[in-house]
């Protein structure tokens, strides 16, 4: 519909894209506010003028670009020397805003990674959550992986190939000490732990799990026949049974993956659909893992999954020399992501939209994936927002609730009182946003004090979205008290109780009056909340339990006799746990930075159940 200029609307956006048509003709970054002030959309161009000049003008845009224009109230820029310079900023301020109409990916720390430990004697291959700043002659990491499940099946694949440990003792520090246990055997572990598997024996298995890691199998399993026949000429035949047996297992893995090309093929390859981003990660020829990407954007466009591909490879740790991608994109667009890619990547990536072969039948199955994930998705969040329609009707809400913040109290006793808070994004959990409140002062329990400390913190932070709806483990009383920090912090947020029965399973929805709403006949509405009410009090509960678990460590080594808090702490986060800590000697524990031999005896003894020193209750806190 054509602007008439008369109302508002319209003199605000001709004003818009007045303001737009003075800018110069140079790359740069456009920020987008709302009438808040607050930042909606970061964008890029290689023409700052062209591109914002067009969010403006009285043409027809797509329904997500609509929608957005509508929202914007005023627009800055910053000028580039360079488009390159631009595209990075443009990653750069979406990360760290995350604007409301910018594509939104998962945080990566919240995906798993497979890290190898290389500067150990003897290296291990774990699973972690967050991606360190060693060297890599110190550790090297691998993903971040699709799930905790994906990374579960790698390293269960790899230790087998490579008969490596799968228990938690650590080497050489636990050789000698455990005999060759079951996984031995079973014939799934070299038995690092007897002390006959040199450490050097045991690098190179390491190295051949790195090649796997890395997607070349085929790499691994030549190095492996050229070490079995030199083990096999030096008549080391256990060592030579032992890579026959992971070339055995190699071929298997190769045999169960599902390869889609040549042995030498590295690539990942891109598709879209709707909101979802589907990525086939190809190594070795293989299709080595899928991640299906919720995006936030109601329907992504080239621009937005530029956006995408800036800032997934962004997190990334290792790049693959080949990027394939379903849909067009112009060729200036393309040589500007493969740019950004190389020079992220530290080596040449091709960023390419192929037309036949290989690469495009790869892009059509990335595609069909795209798709079928993007249905799923949809079928997911018309269920999800039927319910919250449904649940918005029976508590009688002004609006259907978009965000649902909810509040548990844990404690044991007077101690470790800690209120959860989790939140959802209209069904899902959105755990970046999850807090805990730790409540000190309080000489007994206090359930309603807690909370309205609790609650009072929250509301304190402007800079937190608001919830729509708030809901409280537990009844009436629970309900007035969190009604009532709210109303203190002028805020305007409607507060129901989650009630509980014997079975202490969610029952009904308690009222301010004193009602109780059933959810027994509304069975989604139920499995709704029975899962806010689980969720609230897993995430409160073990914030407690690992603040009580902290405290117990401490305390028991504190009893011991020169040990206080200090050295407590300091032995604490060098083994990190008691058990590493029984299994140390005397010579390991004087080890630890301030220890002296005297404080490493009585720490020993204390553990061994000789007892403390003599003298313990005179406990110093050097």
């Amino acid at each position: 519909m054509k602007r008439t200029g008369n109302t508002e609307k319209d003199k605000r956006l001709d004003a818009l894209f007045a303001e737009a048509s003075q800018l110069p003709l140079s790359p740069g970054v456009y920020i987008m506010h709302d009438a808040a002030g607050s930042i909606i959309y970061v964008g890029k161009s290689r023409a700052l003028k062209n591109r914002v000049s067009q969010y403006f003008a009285d043409t027809e845009h797509a329904v997500k670009t609509e929608r957005m224009v509508a929202s914007v109230a005023s627009f800055e820029t910053i000028v580039c020397a360079t488009e390159m310079e631009a595209l990075t900023l443009e990653a750069s301020l979406i990360k760290l805003h995350e604007p409301k109409y910018n594509i939104k990916l998962k945080d990566a720390k919240a995906y798993p990674y497979i890290k190898v430990t290389v500067g150990e004697e003897y290296p291990r291959i774990i699973m972690t959550r967050k991606r360190g700043s060693e060297k890599s002659t110190e550790a090297l990491y691998f993903g971040p992986y699709s799930s905790a499940s994906a990374v579960r099946d790698i390293l269960k694949s790899v230790s087998r190939a490579f008969s490596l440990p799968p228990c938690r003792h650590e080497f050489p520090r636990d050789i000698g000490r455990v005999g060759s246990c079951i996984y031995h055997q079973m014939g799934s572990c070299i038995a690092v732990c007897r002390g006959d598997v040199s450490s050097a024996e045991y690098r190179e298995n390491i190295r051949g799990a790195i090649s796997v890691l890395r997607g070349d199998i085929a790499k691994a399993t030549s190095e492996l026949e050229t070490r079995m026949k030199k083990y096999s000429d030096e008549e080391n035949f256990e060592a030579a049974a032992r890579c026959r047996d992971s070339i055995s297992s190699l071929r298997r893995l190769r045999e169960h993956q599902h390869v889609v090309s040549s042995p030498d093929d590295e690539r990942d390859v891109i598709a879209y659909s709707g909101s979802i981003v589907s990525i086939l990660i190809i190594r070795g020829g293989a299709v080595t893992d899928r991640q299906d990407i919720e995006t936030g954007s109601a329907l992504l466009d080239n621009e937005g999954i530029a956006d995408f591909i800036t800032l997934h490879y962004s997190a990334r740790e290792y790049i693959p020399h080949e990027v394939l991608l379903s849909s067009e994109m112009e060729a200036d667009e393309l040589k500007l992501l493969s740019d950004f890619l190389s020079e992220r990547a530290g080596h040449k990536v091709t960023l390419r939209v192929p037309v036949r072969g290989d690469g495009r039948r790869m892009c059509e199955l990335a595609q069909q994936n795209a798709e079928h994930a993007a249905e799923v998705a949809a079928v997911r969040e018309k269920r999800g927002s039927e319910v919250l329609v449904r649940l918005s009707k029976l508590l009688s809400l002004e609006v259907v609730p978009e965000r649902i913040e909810c509040y548990d109290v844990s404690n044991l006793g007077a101690e470790h009182i800690t209120v959860g808070m989790i939140v959802t994004d209209g069904t899902k959990f959105k755990k970046s946003a999850y807090r805990l409140f730790k409540i000190e002062g309080l000489t007994e329990p206090d359930d309603y004090a807690s909370l309205t400390e609790a609650l009072v913190r929250r509301l304190g932070h402007k800079e937190w979205t608001y919830p729509d709806l708030i809901l409280m483990d537990g009844g009436v009383g629970h309900v007035h008290t969190a009604e009532a920090a709210v109303a203190s912090a002028g805020a305007d947020i409607p507060v129901f109780g989650m009630v509980k029965d014997e079975h202490h399973k969610t029952r009904a929805i308690a009222t301010s009056d004193g009602r109780e709403v059933s959810v027994a006949r509304e069975p989604e509405v139920f499995r709704f909340i029975y899962g806010l009410d689980e969720e609230v009090h897993r995430f409160s509960i073990t914030a407690m339990r690992k603040a009580k678990s902290k405290t117990m460590k401490k305390s028991s080594l504190t009893s011991v006799y020169g040990i206080g808090e200090a050295k407590s702490s300091a032995v604490m986060k060098h083994f990190k746990t008691m058990s590493a800590l029984r299994w140390a000697s005397v010579s390991e524990i004087g080890e630890v930075n301030g220890i002296s031999e005297k404080n490493a005896e009585a720490i020993y003894a204390f553990l061994h159940g000789e007892g403390a020193q003599e003298g313990m209750h005179e406990n110093n806190n050097g």
